[in-house]
């Protein structure tokens, strides 16, 4: 396979992107983001391309992966520099490109077999078709590295079922193909080992307006969703309502264990290792992104993304996690009661004519 960091080839009237950093699982980097944008309006453009599929490259021992998220450590090397300019262009072609995956006017269907968080969440979560196989394994665990559940997390969390978005925004829980399903973040199953003839089939759908119901139908003959197996999460829904309602972290962490029991305690001892301070921000992101639209979501994790690198939390964050790797980080503050609602106020702002703009 070619060395370039993503592919994109014609399949019939299928054009396919492959994410191909399999040593970095794939990792999303912003050359792949400028190679990724112009490529999709060219396809949104040509009439003889019906369906867009996205998949990443499987890892060298073979195992499969999607995406494992932005590439964060580059951020981290230039925290320092107040002349960078990495951040606002990282984030801001970033989140272009979850728009047009959102606004996409074609089928567009992303093969999550494998891991998928952070980024690569916002290159499968706002398509319209989302493939899980027995491989998924689906998080956003920007708290535990002192960011926030961006590329969308706004917008698409706050509409899963109940308050689960809230409880995966905050914990980062990580999710089976089941649970996937169960929670709507997949919209199909289809094992591993069928994925290659379901984007064969996949390239011999007929452009024009018909693609749209012939794609569905594809993947409703390939899917089986029983063979995911049953979901865990759903179980424990009740418990997550009632513990993650309100807008008070420390609230939450205090009901937990009260109301939660044995797994309400376990999931309170899982927050106290993350961020104080992205947890504030998380939960105030799944309070306000209900109700706006997902390009105003995208503006406002723009205003927070390209000020929080250069946090404490974020450095302390990535160091612990991806340089020194010691997962010991010493956040600052150490607790949510000390969290200053104005210094939050401050990251939500408006950045004024550096704001994010779409087209």
């Amino acid at each position: 396979m070619s060395d370039a960091q993503i592919l994109f080839d014609r399949a019939g009237s299928a054009g396919i992107i492959t994410l191909n950093r399999p040593k970095a699982l794939n990792a999303l980097t912003l050359p792949m983001i400028r190679l990724m944008a112009p490529q999709m309006k060219d396809w949104a453009a040509d009439d003889a391309v019906a369906v867009v599929v996205v998949r990443g490259a499987a890892r060298p021992d073979g195992r499969p992966a999607f995406c494992a998220g932005g590439d964060v450590r580059a951020l981290w090397d230039e925290r320092e520099d107040p002349t960078s300019t990495l951040a606002a262009e990282f984030f801001g072609e970033e989140y272009t490109l979850n728009r047009e995956i959102f606004r996409y006017a074609k089928p567009y269907v992303s093969l999550i077999d494998g891991v998928v968080m952070g980024g690569g969440v916002g290159l499968s979560v706002h398509g319209r078709w989302r493939v899980a196989s027995e491989n998924t394994l689906f998080a956003m665990p920007e708290t535990a590295i002192g960011m926030l559940p961006d590329v969308g997390g706004t917008y698409i969390l706050p509409r899963l079922p109940g308050l689960s978005g809230t409880y995966l925004a905050l914990t980062g829980a990580r999710l089976k193909a089941a649970d996937c399903l169960a929670l709507g973040i997949a919209t199909h199953f289809v094992p591993s080992a069928k994925l290659g003839e379901l984007t064969e089939a996949l390239s011999q759908v007929t452009a024009g307006a018909g693609a749209d119901a012939e794609v569905e139908a594809v993947l409703n003959r390939f899917s089986d969703a029983a063979a995911a197996g049953t979901p865990q999460i759903t179980q424990h829904l009740p418990t997550i309502n009632a513990c993650f309602a309100g807008d008070d972290m420390a609230g939450i962490l205090a009901r937990l264990p009260v109301e939660g029991g044995e797994w309400g305690a376990g999931v309170a001892k899982e927050l106290s290792h993350k961020s104080p301070t992205s947890m504030v921000i998380a939960l105030r992101q799944m309070r306000i992104g209900g109700s706006l639209s997902f390009e105003d979501c995208m503006i406002t994790e723009f205003r927070v993304a390209t000020r929080i690198v250069r946090t404490h939390d974020f450095g302390e964050g990535i160091r612990s996690v991806l340089v020194d790797k010691d997962h010991a980080p010493v956040w600052s503050p150490a607790r949510v009661e000390d969290v200053d609602p104005a210094a939050i106020d401050a990251l939500f702002a408006p950045l004024g004519n550096r704001d994010l703009h779409f087209d």
